[in-house]
């Protein structure tokens, strides 16, 4: 099998994976320069079931800690389940401002 090949496309706003010359995923995201929303995970049909979306998220994930001044939000269900597996990697997730209760 060939080495895959992990990619941030910044002008395209996506992280990309590929297996030789192959796009096998895309991560498509938004940055409004505090928070990145991961918002759609695709792996191309003939590509499925081999576990690429997974070593996507967490690679885009790696790149995002590995810069430490971007907060995730998990908009895509599938990045939502990915977090949900890996509760370790939880820190970078964007924590909502805690409402004030009126007084």
């Amino acid at each position: 099998m060939s080495e895959l090949r992990f990619a941030h496309d910044a002008e395209q706003s996506r992280y990309t994976l590929h297996r030789g010359d192959d796009l096998v995923s895309v991560l498509d995201y938004r940055d409004d320069g505090c928070t990145v929303a991961l918002t759609r995970a695709y792996t191309v049909p003939p590509f499925r079931g081999h576990g690429y979306a997974g070593e996507l998220v967490d690679r885009a994930v790696a790149d995002l800690e590995a810069h430490g001044d971007r907060d995730v939000l998990p908009v895509c269900w599938y990045v939502a389940e990915w977090f949900d597996a890996h509760p370790d990697r939880r820190g970078i997730l964007h924590r909502r401002r805690q409402e004030r209760p009126a007084s």
